[in-house]
């Protein structure tokens, strides 16, 4: 047996290579399982790959004891040094089925959080089919080097449920709670057929739970993390294999059981999977967070918008709601400018008099609601100070627009010889060049033309599983259109490096970090109840930079001050998304929106380095009271909500956050309705009602 090793200031990786050349993964940040068995250690398989006609050695239907996964040997290794951490590159072969297999693992120096990729190549001279191959591939997840104690009861399962209009909401049980039961009773060892299986399926990546999982052990005192980086379908899995008492994590893109993929291997031809992050630490699920926080930023495109976070007016929300004229938009551009907003957009409706829903595909404007053309807008947008942006659905075309009736069917997603319809929508192909060419000359005419300097680029609907045009299945067909969508939008930015391409699926419905590490800013919600949307705001850190997740405060016209304040506090600690009809909020109400926005400006060059903080855990959706932070060594900036129902008084225990030195309300600055108190690291607040916020900062010691 021989070991290899590679690490960082952050995190390391220990491989073994056993007596009969397969390579078991033995550590990984904190979990630390070097000193198990080698029975034990033949089952920590380091890529789990099943190929259609080979044996498989499990009960049920999870992807543990894959063949050939499960008989790779050791080739080779390499490591290089990179400008943020180190790669490792460990090759393995299986000469039976002529099966090359690389695993690729990126450390980086400021966080335990790894990057992980497979690629797979066709060395022998069949053709081969892919039925599953995982991305990263752990077992003995959470454990430390103790097998002795119940990981059924000892480990806290963190799942992202996602929703429309619900997004980000973490549910936290027992893995037996969840339904894994612990199975070793004494020597005697039973295989598991049972898996926790989190599956998304379709284009929304985010559609039912984000691409995000945690799983806390409470005996261990660890955390292990993970995210999935995939514009489309994805899998992951958790398992007991039933020997040595081993619990397996399993995370990929598509494959066929769930996701309808399948890929036929040629002889000569490589295919790589989808890359997931994952680390392991000491701690619990906010330094969890705060690892992938960092790692989110690392794998970033540079970009000027996630460090400068400007302002942005949308007009749709509680605004115009997608009936823009430029009678309409002058008065509410006039006001955004006033409030102190830097980027204005036309949102949906500037390309159709009346309703467009099925005939979009042209996006040229309409002349009824701009006589003397968009341009007038545009330019009045930049009189006043401020960039303009339009909305745009770049990858649907209407069933009713006249081009869809034009073109062929290899523009569209296909099964079964007809054009899959969602909604009244066509799903455009972008596997197809000319599909691309179509969408560049859409973006050029928004550029150059019209001279936009922001796109919100929506998704409103979904191409189920995929398509089987010049696809080997319906799943490989939609992984192809994931991918070519992604190398579009890499030519967009490299044509236009200055452009921010907001990214936005019905609100939250794709935020995963296939499209973030392009996109430099989220729309994360569409909720339309500012209570509500004041919950999903202080959880959208946890699965999306701070910097750039994007909040609606949308206040209405005729509320209350304290709806102003509301839904100020929703946005000012991540990218404030302005919106409602301001030029009908009048007086204080109107202060109120200019003060946020001014406090805001006074801090925000600090929000892409702090780190999310959640001192009353992750909040749901109709909690009482929520709150969410930013913190660093020496401050923090912490945002506390009472929703509805709830006592007045909250006591937030900061004391883990190291010790208060001074608390100070800074939105609003006028405030003789609520108090606070400091007393031993106990923030202690009153709110005497309900749909109250307020925002603090506060220095650290």
């Amino acid at each position: 047996m021989t070991r290899f090793e590679v690490s960082t200031t952050s995190t390391k990786l220990v491989f073994e290579v056993l007596d009969d050349k397969k390579v078991a993964l033995i550590q990984v940040g904190s979990n630390d399982l070097s000193n198990v068995d080698e029975e034990t250690k033949k089952q920590m398989t380091l890529t789990e790959v099943k190929v259609t006609g080979e044996n498989i050695h499990h009960k049920g239907v999870g992807f543990v004891a894959t063949e050939p996964g499960s008989n790779l040997q050791y080739l080779n290794h390499q490591v290089i040094n990179m400008p943020q951490g180190k790669q490792l590159a460990v090759v393995q072969i299986n000469r039976e089925t002529g099966l090359k297999v690389t695993n690729y693992y990126q450390l980086y120096d400021d966080t335990e959080v790894i990057r992980s990729w497979v690629t797979l190549e066709n060395i022998g001279e069949d053709n081969l089919g892919i039925e599953y191959v995982s991305s990263f591939a752990l077992t003995g997840v959470d454990q430390a080097g103790d097998l002795s104690g119940n990981y059924a009861e000892d480990n806290i399962f963190y799942v992202a449920n996602n929703d429309w209009t619900a997004e980000a909401q973490w549910k936290a049980n027992s893995l037996k709670d969840a339904g894994l039961d612990y199975w070793v009773d004494g020597n005697k060892e039973q295989a598991s057929s049972k898996r926790i299986s989190i599956t998304n399926n379709s284009s929304w990546s985010c559609s039912e739970y984000s691409p995000n999982g945690m799983l806390v052990n409470t005996k261990t005192n660890q955390t292990a993390i993970w995210q999935i980086e995939n514009n489309g379908a994805w899998h992951y899995e958790l398992t007991d294999i039933g020997t040595g008492n081993l619990l397996a994590v399993r995370l990929s893109g598509p494959e066929e059981y769930d996701n309808h993929w399948w890929k036929e291997l040629q002889p000569g031809e490589k295919f790589t999977t989808v890359t997931v992050a994952f680390g392991q630490l000491k701690g619990g699920f906010e330094e969890a967070l705060d690892a992938m926080t960092k790692y989110r930023r690392d794998i970033r495109r540079p970009n000027q918008d996630d460090q400068h976070l400007a302002v942005i007016f949308n007009d749709y929300m509680n605004g115009l709601s997608g009936d823009p004229t430029t009678a309409k938009e002058k008065p509410l551009i006039d006001a955004a400018a006033k409030a102190g907003c830097e980027y204005y957009v036309v949102d949906c409706g500037w390309y159709a008099p009346g309703y467009w829903w099925d005939s979009v595909g042209e996006w040229k404007p309409s002349t009824e609601r701009f006589p003397n053309g968009i341009e007038e807008v545009i330019n009045y947008i930049r009189s006043k100070g401020m960039v303009p942006g339009l909305w745009l659905e770049i990858e649907v075309m209407g069933i009713k627009c006249p081009l869809a009736k034009q073109l062929p069917d290899d523009w569209f997603f296909t099964r079964h010889g007809k054009r899959v319809i969602d909604s009244d929508r066509y799903h455009l192909d972008f596997i197809n060049p000319a599909v691309r060419k179509y969408a560049d000359d859409v973006v050029d005419r928004l550029v150059e033309q019209y001279g936009v300097g922001y796109i919100k680029m929506d998704y409103n609907i979904t191409t189920g599983i995929g398509t089987d045009h010049n696809a080997d299945s319906y799943g490989d067909g939609l992984l192809k259109h994931n991918r070519a969508y992604l190398q579009w939008l890499d030519d967009v930015f490299q044509r236009y490096p200055e452009i921010v391409i907001e990214n936005c699926g019905s609100g939250g419905m794709r935020h995963d970090y296939a499209m973030l590490q392009r996109h430099s800013i989220q729309s994360m919600t569409d909720q339309t109840d500012y209570v509500r949307n004041g919950n999903i705001a202080a959880v959208g850190a946890s699965v999306v930079s701070p910097e750039q997740c994007a909040i609606w405060s949308y206040p209405l016209k005729d509320g209350d001050n304290e709806e102003v304040i509301f839904n100020m506090v929703n946005a000012m600690l991540v990218r404030i998304h302005q919106s409602g009809l301001l030029n009908e909020v009048k007086g204080q109400r109107l202060d109120l929106v200019q003060e946020g926005i001014a406090t805001y400006k006074q801090y925000r060059d600090q929000i892409p380095t702090m780190l999310p903080i959640w001192p009353m855990g992750l909040s749901q959706i109709d909690d009482p009271w929520f709150s969410y932070g930013l913190r660093n060594d020496h401050e923090m900036y912490l945002a506390v909500w009472r929703g509805k129902g709830g006592d007045e008084a909250q006591t937030i225990d900061l004391s883990h956050y190291g010790n208060v030195m001074n608390v100070t309300q800074i939105y609003p600055k006028n405030d003789k309705l609520t108090t606070y108190t400091n007393n031993n690291n106990q923030l202690t607040v009153k709110f005497p009602h309900e749909k109250i916020a307020r925002l603090y900062h506060i220095k650290l010691k």
